[in-house]
């Protein structure tokens, strides 16, 4: 169960890396990392590294996702 899992986390990882850098709305883009940043604070928690994991979803995530909104916002 657990390689399952860690195995679903990797090939979602992956797809949304690379739907990321491939999509053609700037809006999707922003979207599309703001998951691949949770999905990668999931993969540092499950490598028991748990502060590592909170670091990347409060910064990777987080900050810089809204920072991106506000800028894709300010944009239109």
């Amino acid at each position: 169960m657990s390689l399952a899992f860690d195995l679903l986390l990797a090939a979602a990882l992956l797809w949304s890396g690379v739907r990321c850098l491939t999509v053609d709305r700037l809006d999707r883009a922003i979207v599309l990392f703001i998951v691949f940043g949770l999905l990668m604070a999931l993969a540092w928690a499950r490598l028991a590294a748990p502060d590592i994991g909170l670091a990347e979803a409060a910064i990777g995530a987080g900050l810089t996702g809204a920072l991106l909104l506000d800028a894709y916002g300010a944009l239109k």
